[in-house]
C-alpha cells in the first residue's frame, strides 16, 4: 500500500476524519470521501447494524487499495448513551416543577416519564440532571423506589428519546455497555484500527477497555473521547493511558458549560504533545455544510485555528454522514488546512508544569530532529514495527516532513490520522527506509540533491530497536 505519487510540499499536516453514513452509505461515496482528503474513517455504533458495517468496512478497504492510500477505521462505541423512553406528544416543562423518572415506566399509566437507563442505580440527591441537548435543567431532589424525583429549573418541552447528561453522576467503572461489549466482540473479527470510548470518566475506564480489547484478540487502540466533567478533571491521568484522545466538543459542552470548551480542547491537545498521543478535534466543525454548499466563516475560523494548535485530525460528523454536501465538506476542510498550515504565522507554544521523562525512545527522537534541521533536510524516513516511532517524531512538530515505512497493514492504517506522517508497507529489511526513499526519489516525490535522514533499528521488525540514524543526498 503506499501514499500517492505528489510532492510532500503538497501533503496537508492535520489528518481528516469522515464518518459514514446514509449520505456516504455506498462505495462511490467512501471513495471519494478518501479520494479527497479523508484519513480516517468513522463508524458510529449508536446506529446500524453489523450487517451494514461489514459492507462499509469492505468499501473502506476496498477504496483504500485502490487509490494507494492507507486508511484508518475507527469503531465509534455508543457508551452509556441515556436517553428518555417513549412516550406521546410532548411534555411541557415549567421552572419549579417537579418531574419523576423511572426506567421504562409508563407516561399516560403512571404519570412518570420513562428513561432507557436505570438511572436510579447511579444518580445522587442534588446531582443535576439535563434534558434534551441541556435544553432541559433540572436538580434531583429525591431517589426512592427507582423513582428519580427532579426538580425543572427552567421553563421548556421533553420530546421522546432525546437525551440526557449526567455530569455530577458518577458511573463508578461502569461505562461499558452490553451493547458496547457486543459490538466489541464484532470488532475484533473485523478490520477495526481503532475504538473510540465514549463517556469515559477516569483511566481505569480506560484500562478496562484495553482488558476486553486484549481478551478478545486483534489489538486495536482506544480513542478517549473527552465527553464529560469527570473526564476533563482527570485529563492528565486518561492522556497517559489511552493511545489517542477525542475533544468530543457536544457532550462536553452540555457536561461543562460551552465557554470551557476551547480551553478544554487545548488542554488535551497540548497534552497529546506531551505524552505523543495523538488528539482530534470533533463535533460541528462544518455543521453548516449539513445543508448548504459553503461555510460559515466561524467554521473556517475553527479549523484553521485546531491547524494552528497542531492537532492530528479534524473530524466531520453529521456533515459526511447526513449531510446534503459530504464531498464538498471535505473539499472544504482540506482547502482550509492546506492554507493554514501554509501560511501560518505562529507556533503554539503549551503552557505545562511539567515535561514526561527523557526516555531513550525520546531522546533519539530529539536528536533525529535536531539533524534533520541542521541539515535542512526533506524528509525523516522512519522504520517503524508498531508505529511508536513515527508517533514519537511527530508529537514533537518538527517542520519537516515524516514518512513511515513499515511491513504491517495495521500500523500504516493507525499511522493514517497522525499529524504529518505517510506510511508506506515494505517488506522487512536491514535497508528498508532507503530503498522507500530511492522509490520515493523514482517517482518525483523526493527530488535530486534531496537529502533526507534515514531512521532505523538494529533488529528489523522487531518493537522498540530503534537506534541508528544515517543521512543520504539523493542521485
Amino acid at each position: 500500500m503506499e501514499t500517492s505519487k505528489i510532492p510532500l510540499d503538497n501533503y496537508k499536516r492535520t489528518k481528516i476524519i469522515a464518518t459514514l453514513g446514509p449520505a456516504t452509505d455506498t462505495y462511490d461515496a467512501v471513495k471519494k470521501l478518501i479520494a479527497e482528503g479523508a484519513n480516517g474513517i468513522r463508524l458510529n455504533f449508536s446506529h446500524g447494524n453489523h450487517v451494514e458495517r461489514i459492507e462499509q468496512i469492505k468499501n473502506i478497504r476496498k477504496a483504500s487499495k485502490e487509490l494507494n492510500k492507507p486508511v484508518a477505521i475507527i469503531q465509534d462505541l455508543q457508551g452509556p448513551k441515556i436517553r428518555l423512553g417513549d412516550f406521546d406528544d410532548v411534555i411541557t416543562v415549567r421552572s419549579g416543577e417537579s418531574f419523576r423518572f423511572k426506567y421504562g415506566s409508563d407516561w399516560v399509566q403512571d404519570g412518570i416519564i420513562p428513561t432507557q437507563y436505570d438511572l436510579a442505580k447511579k444518580i445522587k440527591r442534588g446531582e443535576r440532571l439535563y434534558l434534551y441537548d441541556g435544553k432541559v435543567r433540572m436538580q434531583v431532589t429525591s431517589v426512592k423506589d427507582s423513582v428519580v424525583t427532579a426538580r425543572a429549573e427552567n421553563d421548556g418541552i421533553l420530546v421522546q428519546r432525546k437525551g440526557i447528561n449526567l455530569p455530577d453522576t458518577d458511573f463508578g467503572g461502569d461505562v461499558i455497555t452490553a451493547k458496547d461489549k457486543a459490538d466489541l466482540a464484532f470488532g475484533s473479527e473485523q478490520d477495526i484500527d481503532y475504538v473510540a470510548m465514549s463517556f469515559i470518566q477516569s483511566a481505569k475506564d480506560v484500562e478496562v477497555m484495553r482488558r476486553i480489547i486484549k481478551n478478545l484478540g486483534p489489538e486495536r487502540k482506544i480513542i478517549a473521547k473527552i465527553e464529560t466533567k469527570l473526564a476533563v478533571e482527570n485529563l492528565d491521568e486518561i492522556a497517559q493511558t489511552a493511545d489517542a484522545m477525542m475533544v468530543a466538543r457536544g457532550d462536553l459542552a452540555i457536561e461543562t458549560v460551552a465557554e470551557s470548551v476551547p480551553i478544554v480542547q487545548r488542554q488535551i491537545i497540548g497534552l497529546g504533545l506531551r505524552y505523543g498521543k495523538p488528539t482530534i478535534v470533533a463535533t460541528q466543525m462544518l455543521a453548516s455544510m449539513s445543508d448548504m454548499p459553503e461555510p460559515t466563516r466561524a467554521e473556517v475560523s475553527d479549523i484553521a485555528t485546531a491547524v494552528l494548535l497542531q492537532v492530528d485530525c479534524v473530524m466531520l460528523s453529521d456533515e459526511t454522514a447526513v449531510g446534503k454536501y459530504p464531498i464538498e465538506a471535505v473539499k472544504v476542510m482540506k482547502r482550509v488546512i492546506v492554507y493554514t498550515q501554509t501560511h501560518s504565522p505562529l507556533r503554539t507554544v503549551f503552557k505545562t508544569t511539567a515535561e514526561p521523562a527523557e526516555t531513550k525512545q525520546r531522546a533519539i527522537s530529539h536528536s533525529i530532529i535536531d539533524l534533520a534541521a541542521n541539515i535542512h533536510a526533506a524528509a525523516i524516513v522512519a522504520e517503524t514495527k508498531s508505529g511508536a516511532t513515527a508517533i514519537q517524531i511527530a508529537s514533537e512538530r518538527p517542520n519537516i516532513p515524516i514518512i513511515a515505512v513499515t511491513d504491517t497493514a495495521r500500523t500504516a492504517q493507525q499511522l493514517a490520522i497522525v499529524y504529518d506522517v505517510k506510511s508506506f508497507v515494505r517488506p522487512v529489511s536491514k535497508d528498508a527506509a532507503q530503498k522507500l526513499s530511492t522509490f520515493l526519489r523514482s517517482h518525483n516525490v523526493l527530488k535530486k540533491g534531496d537529502i533526507v535522514v534515514l531512521v532505523s533499528g538494529q533488529y528489523p521488525g522487531v518493537v522498540g530497536t530503534t537506534d541508528t540514524i544515517k543521512v543520504r543526498q539523493l542521485d
